[in-house]
């Protein structure tokens, strides 16, 4: 689907995939770091980003009754980087931090994380109190060159169907 908000491609691993031993680690390990059950998770989304392409600042919590209804709020993303020798592409958080850094060749305030095959960012959509939290903002900066691919793994309040 055409999106002037993302416009990179992607897929969603389908529940048989997910039962691959890798996967099965993968999730395992996701997990452990984040404190949250396997079976709270959503299917893991592959993306690919070419060259001009970026995802603009967005919140991974919900604002609608509907995606509620499947395992309630997202809690936590953990976007892991699955390739090296990317331009521009950082994961851009705009209300983190009180620097400034390379977004996509351009100097933004915020926080910036350049991907970096085999590494991973972990973050949070809610507060310890239970509300969403506005400061979770964050985006794709454009990949200036070279391809990136990455896997987001969102963590929901209850099991998931």
């Amino acid at each position: 689907m055409k999106s002037s908000v993302r416009t990179s491609s992607g897929m969603f691993l389908t529940a048989e995939e997910r039962r691959d031993p890798m996967i099965q680690v993968i999730e395992q390990r996701i997990s452990v770091y984040s404190q949250v059950p396997v079976e709270n998770g959503e299917l893991i989304q592959v993306l690919r980003y070419e060259k001009n392409q970026l995802y603009r600042p967005h919140h991974d919590y919900f604002s609608d009754p509907f995606n509620l209804k499947r395992g309630g709020q997202r809690v936590a993303t953990m976007l892991m980087y699955l390739s090296d020798n990317v331009e521009g592409g950082e994961t851009y958080f705009p209300e983190a931090g009180s620097g400034e850094c390379s977004c996509g060749g351009k100097m933004v305030p915020g926080l910036c994380v350049k991907p970096l095959k085999g590494d991973a960012v972990l973050f949070w959509s809610m507060g310890l109190d239970g509300l969403s939290d506005p400061n979770s903002i964050h985006g794709g900066c454009e990949v200036l060159s070279g391809e990136k691919w990455s896997a987001t793994k969102w963590m929901r309040q209850q099991v998931t169907s």
